[in-house]
């Protein structure tokens, strides 16, 4: 059961599946664009490449000989994958889902007009001239965003077409890859927004975690909550919609599944990380009986999972950067962080600063049946107290 694990993506979310990972007695090689990142300070090996050329990620393969290979960003050579694949490497969950998933074009053909599910109205644009003609079917405001991308870069809401230009050229500077390709979706009157996280195994059935609710900034994750309130009608939607999905991807390991919620429309598909999700860092305050990572790797090696049960009430909030430093970052107000009931602090490691970076996360727990907002504003007043300089 000892696998050499290759790790493509070393952020935060990479540190806590490596340390994951190390519990079960698994090497792991981490790999990233730059040094010292998160998960590397944790695994037995690193490399620091460019993993957009597909040659280096080839040479980095044929000098390790992985047993498995774990995608945890979208900034890859994917279509190698494939090959990967044929030569008997695991690939998590599979080389057609991260395909699919890492490009926005793929997935959201897939789920609209393949497998009927319910989505925003979508158009693509490889122009600004492109931009203005989809807007006009469209209407304002809408959403505009690159093909390839995450954590939000290169999103913008756009009210007015007085704001396309602007919208066309930070969604292209936001792309990752070489894709220059943009997505310009009607803008869903949600409720709320959810992510269920999925876990699809080797040798067992499809599970679902508690909804997690999350509120966005930017496209950016800022605070997560666990459990969140979803009527027993549109959660059975969203969990039919999102084991739809993962079947036809196919592979195993843990899916983070978006949803918007409208009480008057119902449940629309958004997106899909077929990867831990950064809202599901709330699991890490023991909302679960198996955190998003731990379940990960089990979906991964094919190790039994009992079910997923909800243990208590949980909220995350993240610590922003407010600089931009390629100085070691250091942190104010730890301590005051540290002397809170029932709260936990972790700081991601990361080796430099960028503006509004994520550099850490608050999460807060409580009994079942406890004050939500109260545990939420808890949790956010904590984060707050955290200063990055």
């Amino acid at each position: 059961m000892i696998k050499k694990i290759l790790l493509l993506g070393s952020g935060e979310l990479g540190k806590e599946f490596v340390i994951a990972a190390k519990r079960k007695g698994q090497y792991v090689v981490a790999c990233d664009s730059y040094a010292g990142a998160p998960a590397m300070q944790v695994a037995d090996a690193c490399e620091v490449f460019n993993m957009l050329d597909g040659d280096e990620l080839d040479a980095v393969v044929a000098k390790h000989k992985p047993d498995i290979i774990v995608p945890e960003i979208e900034a890859i050579r994917t279509e190698r994958l494939y090959h990967f694949e044929e030569e008997g490497i695991q690939v998590v969950p599979s080389a057609r889902a991260v395909n699919f998933t890492m490009n926005r074009k793929a997935i959201r053909d897939l789920a609209a007009k393949e497998l009927g599910l319910k989505t925003a109205r979508y158009f693509y644009a490889k122009s600004l001239d492109e931009l203005k003609a989809a807007a006009q079917k469209i209407g304002f405001p809408c959403v505009v965003k690159p093909l390839m991308s995450s954590s939000g870069k290169g999103q913008s809401l756009v009210k007015s077409a007085d704001e396309l230009e602007q919208a066309w050229e930070y969604g292209c500077s936001g792309s990752r890859g070489d894709i220059k390709e943009l997505i310009i979706e009607e803008f869903i009157h949600f409720d709320c927004e959810i992510t269920l996280l999925t876990v699809t195994q080797k040798n067992g059935p499809t599970l679902f975690c508690p909804p997690i609710g999350h509120v966005q900034k930017g496209g950016d994750y800022r605070e997560s909550f666990q459990p969140a309130y979803v009527t027993p009608e549109h959660l059975a939607e969203a969990q039919r919609m999102a084991a739809k999905v993962t079947e036809s991807l196919t592979g195993a390991g843990i899916w983070g599944v978006e949803f918007f919620l409208s009480h008057r429309d119902g449940v629309y598909f958004s997106e899909l990380s077929p990867r831990p999700h950064d809202t599901g860092m709330v699991t890490l305050a023991g909302t679960q009986n198996l955190n998003e990572f731990e379940l990960h790797l089990r979906a991964v090696l094919g190790l039994p999972i009992p079910g997923v049960t909800q243990e208590r009430m949980g909220a995350s909030a993240v610590i922003l950067s407010p600089i931009a430093s390629k100085e070691q970052p250091r942190y104010r107000g730890m301590e005051d962080v540290c002397g809170e009931t029932d709260t936990y602090l972790r700081i991601f490691g990361k080796p430099y600063t960028k503006v509004n970076r994520r550099m850490g996360v608050v999460l807060c727990y409580a009994p079942n049946g406890s004050d939500m907002d109260a545990l939420r504003d808890k949790c956010k007043a904590a984060a707050a107290k955290v200063e990055v300089y």
